[in-house]
């Protein structure tokens, strides 16, 4: 997986004007430009912003290419919940060094604590 190459166009997306306006008349050829796998121009092209999450994209990076596609911000929190059911934990990134096992594993986990006290 290339998470570096995803990462780097949404974070031209964000920033650069010339960028968004290439991407929107000229996708293919933009994300021609960076090493992408299948499964992440998928991602990209849709956008699943659930499997950018899982592939680990960062959430500070993935908010604004959210917001680019209009996708509001519950709807943003929701896409990635249902990303982690869809596709498993996350792969790749800070979220995944972190340990992070998903919403389900995560609230079984604490209810377990819980329990225990």
């Amino acid at each position: 997986m290339s998470l570096y190459q995803v990462q780097k166009l949404i974070y031209q997306l964000n920033r650069d004007p010339r960028t968004r306006q290439r991407y929107a008349e000229e996708r293919d050829a933009v994300l021609g430009d960076y090493d992408l796998t299948p499964e992440e121009v998928g991602a990209l092209e849709k956008p699943d912003i659930g499997l950018l999450y899982v592939l680990g994209v960062n959430g500070q990076l993935l908010m604004h290419f959210a917001a680019l596609h209009r996708i509001e911000w519950t709807d943003y929190l929701d896409r990635m919940r249902q990303g982690l059911k869809a596709y498993g934990p996350v792969r790749e990134g800070v979220y995944a060094a972190t340990g992070y096992e998903g919403i389900d594993a995560h609230d079984a986990r604490l209810k377990a604590e819980r329990e225990t006290r």
